[in-house]
This record gives structure tokens, sequence and C-alpha cells, in this order.
């Protein structure tokens, strides 16, 4: 099988952060008392602070698994230590990150006891920056996708679906080659076309190279019901966007079903 592609980058401001120094209390781990970092940090990928995108961190170690210093758990540390923040401190005054991080899932149940599986950005490397790059370069990816499954959505007004688009559903690969669920969005015209014409299904799925923007933002709605008589009652709220925007497809696709590729089995 191989190595699956799954890279995620995203580059901004430091939003804000819920970082903390912990230590492994499980008595029976031969890691018992050591330290770690576990949390979740918020980056702004555009200069209006629109696009806020968390990358999340479980357990990141002052050492790597080779002794080495792990720089990302410097960083990291810094951040706890009062580094300045979008929230507290402004844009201008913010720190700029990099983190070069991945797709995975955090599986968690719900009140009424069923499992739901909720894409995140995990953990990676992240790095000070003093120059941000172009905008538009700031919250991309990059995966090997199993596509299962194509569906077109219609735009509808009483739903606040503003336009046509597609979603896109299969499974991409973290670093072990395990298995994790994805939904992907196409809004550009021709991209939707070329994913309804594939024809997919469970039993003939199609595995490719997709690439695309990382979306999380909030924005305001406003809902105007009509009155019969009088002025309309206007109503409004946030909403939250969160995508995973397919912007690009490679033009072949790899040979589903080859050993040196993938295989059902597999």
């Amino acid at each position: 099988m191989k190595k699956c592609i799954n890279k995620v980058t995203i580059e901004g401001y430091l939003y804000q952060h819920s970082l903390a120094v912990k230590t492994v209390q499980n008595q029976t781990s031969e890691n018992f008392g050591k330290e770690f970092i576990n949390g979740t940090i918020d980056i702004a990928t555009d200069e209006a602070g629109l696009n806020v995108i968390p990358v999340r961190f479980t357990y990141v170690t002052p050492t790597t698994a080779k002794g080495a210093v792990n720089k990302t758990y410097n960083v990291l540390k810094s951040i706890i230590d009062g580094a300045p923040t979008w929230i507290e401190n402004g844009k201008d005054n913010a720190l700029k990150v990099k983190c070069d991080t991945a797709f995975a899932l955090n599986d968690f149940y719900a009140q009424d006891g069923s499992l739901v599986s909720q894409t995140v950005q995990e953990g990676g490397f992240v790095s000070i920056v003093n120059e941000l790059g172009p905008e538009e370069a700031r919250n991309t990816f990059s995966v090997d996708f199993l596509i299962t499954n194509v569906a077109h959505v219609e735009a509808d007004e009483e739903k606040n679906i503003a336009e046509d688009y597609c979603t896109v559903r299969g499974a991409a690969f973290n670093f072990r080659n395990a298995l994790l669920p994805m939904t992907f969005f196409v809004r550009n015209p021709q991209g939707m076309a070329y994913f309804e014409d594939l024809d997919v299904t469970n039993r003939e799925p199609v595995f490719i190279k997709v690439w695309g923007k990382v979306i999380n933002r909030t924005v305001s709605v406003k809902r105007v019901e009509e009155s019969a008589f009088g002025e309309a009652a206007v109503t409004s709220y946030d909403k939250k966007i969160k995508e995973w925007l397919i912007t690009g497809v490679a033009k072949e696709a790899y040979d589903f079903g080859d050993e040196n590729v993938m295989t059902t089995e597999e």
C-alpha cells in the first residue's frame, strides 16, 4: 500500500489557545509523571480575523522519540508562557505561526449515546515566523482520497443555501494508513460537474489526490419574516461555517486495486 498524502498547512496570527502543561496520571504507564502539552491553538489565517482554524495537540513531549529536543514543544510552551494573541493583544501584536499538520478524527459520544466522528487538524510541527505568506495560501490541504459517494445539493433560500454545491464523501488516511471517513465540499461549477460525472459507489470507488482550502468562519445571517401589516420581523444570528473545500484534483486517479497502491482488502 502506498504511503498516503495527508498534509494540511495553517499559517497566520495566533488568535487564542487552550494549551496547558500536564503530567501523565496513569501509574501503570512507563511515562507516569512525565510532562506533556495538551490543548488547541486557534490561528486566524486572514487579515480580517474571520477564518479562524483550530489545530489540536493531544500529547506533545519535551523530547522526541529519538531523545532530541522537541521544537514544537518549545513553541507551544512559549505560547503558554504568555505569547501575544489576537484576542488579548490585537492583530498587529499577535504572534505569527505556521503549522504543518494533518487531518484526523476526534471521536466522542453525544448526549444521546451516539458516536460522533469530527474531523480535526491534529498535531504536527509548529514554528514562529516573521512574515506570513499570501493570504490565499495560508489554509491549504492536500490529501489522497478514496471517493465512495458524490451528492448534489440544490440552493434553498429557506435553508439559507445560497447556491448549488456538491459533497464528496469517502476516506482519507493518516500516517499509519488508518481510514478516516471525511466529507469534502465542491462549489466550483466545473469541479461539481467533474465529481458528479465520476459515478462512484462503494463497490466502485475512485482513489485520487485532491487539494483545497480549510474554511472555519462565522457569518451573520439575517432572516426577514414579512408581516400582513406594519414592519417585517427581522432576526439575526451568527452561523458557523466549517468546510474542507476542494479547489483542485489530479488529472489521473490512482490504480485502486493494485497492491502497490491500495486494495479492497487493505
